[in-house]
C-alpha cells in the first residue's frame, strides 16, 4: 500500500484543467466595500488564483466578477488557500450554467493558444 501512496505525491489533484492566464478580476467581500481590482495567476472551471500583498483569510465568502474577452462573468467564490504576501486561490461556489460556459470556452481557447491539452 505504501507504494501506491507514493505513487500519487506530486500528481495533480485539480478537478479541472487549469491555464495560467491574466484576467481582470473585481472582488467584492462586502456589498457596500468597493471591490478589490486585481489579475488571476491561473484559471479553471472550478476556481483561480489571484496575486495580492494582502491575501484573504481561508473559508472567506467573496462576490466575483471575471473579465474574459471584455465581457463579466459573475460568480460566488471562497477562498480555498492563503499564501501570505502572495495571494489566494478560490473555488467557485455558485455560477450560472451560461457563465460556467463562457469560463469552459474562454479555457478551451486559451489552452489552444497555449498549446495545452484542457479538459
Amino acid at each position: 500500500m505504501a507504494a501506491d501512496s507514493n505513487s500519487l505525491e506530486g500528481r495533480e489533484r485539480r478537478r479541472h484543467q487549469r491555464v495560467k492566464v491574466q484576467v481582470s478580476v473585481e472582488i467584492h467581500t462586502d456589498e457596500d466595500a468597493a471591490p478589490l481590482r486585481l489579475s488571476t495567476d491561473d484559471i479553471s472551471l472550478c476556481g483561480c488564483y489571484v496575486e495580492t500583498m494582502f491575501p484573504l483569510g481561508v473559508g472567506a465568502k467573496v462576490f466575483m466578477t471575471l473579465w474574459l474577452n471584455d465581457k463579466p462573468v459573475r460568480t460566488k467564490a471562497v477562498v480555498a488557500t492563503k499564501y501570505p504576501q502572495v495571494g489566494n486561490g478560490f473555488d467557485f461556489v455558485d455560477m450560472s450554467l451560461d457563465d460556467l460556459l463562457k469560463v469552459s470556452e474562454f479555457i478551451k481557447a486559451m489552452a489552444a493558444e497555449h498549446s495545452i491539452d484542457a479538459c
